[in-house]
């Protein structure tokens, strides 16, 4: 039986040790040393070191975890512990200078994460959870916002930027979203949105075309704070489906317009 207390505790100085590194890197960093993984999915020397950084430290506090991780630290045994990890969510921010970027990291046991932190690096903002014992921020309990009606609510989201196919349905969404709303946010890290959903900073996330990584720690912040998270059709493929809805009070309100629309 592991530790999971430990665990966390490790991993959150872990992720503050490597966050340090990030904000370094962002202070001098050099737009020219990036690359492209793929149409506008950029990537650089900082997120890759940052994620070897993370795999060597995570691998000394539970050994037996495989990994999946954005840059491309993946492990192909059926381990019963597998860690999912975004080393930078948020590198389009990070490489153009604009301070919205996080470091995700979940730990999955079997087909369930049973542990998530999210560290925005720039604010110094810790969000953390366990399965079954609640969501925290630097330390202090969270929960989802109070705010009941979709017209009192501030949602986040984020656009497409290279599978363009869903467009047409997408911007349906946020035109409704738009008119019933207090508004729309795209902050440009899912990590961050889904922390930011936990605090209660937005009522709402909904986006798609997401990788596991970019949501994984977030889903489970969030649902231990107090909210809902699924797909758009309110199942639970949200973590490998690439699609999800993570709100607190007006999930259901959420959903129905997303549902409305969506027919991929």
């Amino acid at each position: 039986m592991i530790n999971l207390e430990n665990i966390l505790e490790k991993t959150k100085a872990l992720t503050v040790e490597v966050g340090s590194y990030i904000a370094n890197e962002a202070a001098q960093f050099d737009h020219s040393v990036v690359e492209e993984k793929g149409l506008n999915d950029l990537v650089s020397y900082v997120d890759k070191t940052a994620e070897a950084k993370l795999v060597d430290g995570l691998s000394e506090i539970l050994p037996e975890a495989g990994f999946i991780a954005e840059e491309g630290t993946a492990s192909h045994q059926e381990e019963e512990y597998r860690w999912i990890i975004d080393p930078l969510d948020g590198t389009t921010n990070f490489t153009h200078g604009l301070p919205v970027f996080a470091i995700s990291i979940a730990l999955m046991q079997g087909n369930e994460v049973i542990l998530g932190v999210v560290y925005e690096i720039n604010r110094k903002e810790m969000f953390e959870a366990q399965l079954g014992k609640g969501a925290k921020m630097n330390n202090v309990a969270i929960s989802v916002s109070s705010r009941e009606k979709l017209g009192d609510s501030l949602l986040a989201t984020g656009f497409p930027y290279w599978d363009f196919k869903e467009m047409a349905s997408y911007l349906k969404i946020l035109d409704e979203f738009m008119k019933s709303t207090h508004g729309l946010r795209r902050m440009g890290s899912a990590a961050v949105d889904l922390a930011y959903v936990a605090c209660g900073r937005f009522e709402g996330f909904f986006e798609y075309n997401l990788n596991a990584w970019d949501v994984a720690a977030g889903s489970l912040i969030v649902s231990e704070a107090g909210g809902t998270v699924t797909d758009f059709g309110g199942g639970s493929e949200f973590l490998f489906g690439r699609e999800i809805i993570a709100a607190g009070k007006p999930y259901l309100e959420m959903k129905e317009v997303i549902s409305k629309h969506w027919h991929r």
